[in-house]
């Protein structure tokens, strides 16, 4: 009786080492999510400077990125001048659409943080919460993007610099822009 326990007792410890270890060795950034593959939820809210009322579903047809962001992100405030380049870039095709989230986020705070650092693209307030409960959000900033047909296809966790950010401009938004076949991830 006493070997057993000691056998069991070692193989829930080693059962819980390897969990660690594999835990310290993942990409923490790595958090899946079960949305990509599905139709992208339709919401809706105020824009942040102007009030006035934004829905995903007028952009129906387009490929639309959405970031989820809050001013007391430094995250966010790293990934910023990228936000502002994308939409330079690609914001000029008839066939995108860029949308900021604001995320618990104070609105007078968000509205001086675009103030300050800039904005070529609408945000929309997520007033109580349930933009970011619909999309799974767990944090800011956090990414995503939908095709042509509402089917979200991309997500990031963290701010969009160096690979980040080259992936999503020449291996998601180039292709579905030029409607070639997206890869499944």
């Amino acid at each position: 009786m006493i070997k057993t326990w000691h056998f069991v007792l070692v193989i829930i410890i080693a059962g819980v080492l390897s969990l660690f270890y594999k835990g310290l060795w993942g990409d923490p950034r790595a958090i899946p999510t079960v949305l990509i593959g599905t139709q992208a939820p339709i919401v809706s809210g105020p824009e942040v400077r102007t009030g006035e009322m934004i829905s995903t579903g007028r952009f129906q047809g387009k490929v639309i990125l959405i970031n989820f962001w809050a001013s007391w992100c430094l995250e966010c405030r790293t990934e910023h001048e990228n936000l502002l380049a994308l939409n330079r870039r690609f914001g000029s095709n008839p066939d995108f659409v860029m949308l900021g989230i604001n995320y618990q986020d104070r609105e007078e705070d968000a509205r001086q943080y675009l103030q300050v650092n800039g904005s070529n693209f609408d945000h929309v307030r997520d007033l109580k919460g349930m933009i970011s409960i619909d999309y799974g959000v767990y944090g800011v900033p956090e990414t995503f993007v939908i095709d042509q047909k509402g089917v979200i296809r991309y997500k990031y966790v963290g701010p969009l610099v160096g690979q980040a950010y080259s992936y999503l401009t020449e291996s998601v938004l180039q292709p579905l822009l030029e409607r070639r076949p997206f890869p499944s991830s």
